[in-house]
């Protein structure tokens, strides 16, 4: 059903890295990543890697070390950005250093395209990250 809403939905997200994610519902409270400072203005950067592409990184910071959603909350990080921002562009997404137990294995999941393509293969995954990355009405 989301592919009806294909044209308006690029069109709001011509915006910036940060505008894109703070949305972001936390898969399991009702505020967004941002209310829950997971996000914040530090952690994202855009830098030129030619005339027409760049990289993007994000760091985010889960609430809590051994927080279980971390690795679902980057996928939704990944997800939105590539469904909002043009093509030529490199994303790299770490959680912030010392802030949570697994945070080498995450982040290494997290920026593996054939790991994040066989994760939103599964339907009740994709389903989560879905109800999470959709613009609040």
């Amino acid at each position: 059903h989301l592919h009806s809403h294909t044209q308006p939905y690029f069109l709001e997200c011509s915006s910036t890295p940060l505008d894109i994610i703070r949305t972001i519902r936390d898969p399991e409270k009702p505020e967004t990543l941002e209310e829950l400072n997971v996000v914040y203005e530090e952690g994202v950067s855009v830098c030129p890697l030619s005339l027409d592409s760049f990289v993007i990184v994000i760091e985010f910071k889960p609430t809590v070390p051994h927080c279980s959603l971390a690795t679902l909350i980057g996928l939704c990080l990944r997800v939105k950005l590539l469904r909002c921002l043009p093509d030529k562009y490199k994303l790299d997404i770490y959680i912030k250093e010392g802030t949570h137990d697994t945070e080498k294995e995450i982040n290494k999941q997290i920026n593996d395209k054939e790991r994040v393509a066989a994760a939103l293969e599964n339907p009740n995954l994709l389903e989560v990250v879905n109800r999470c990355v959709m613009e609040p009405e």
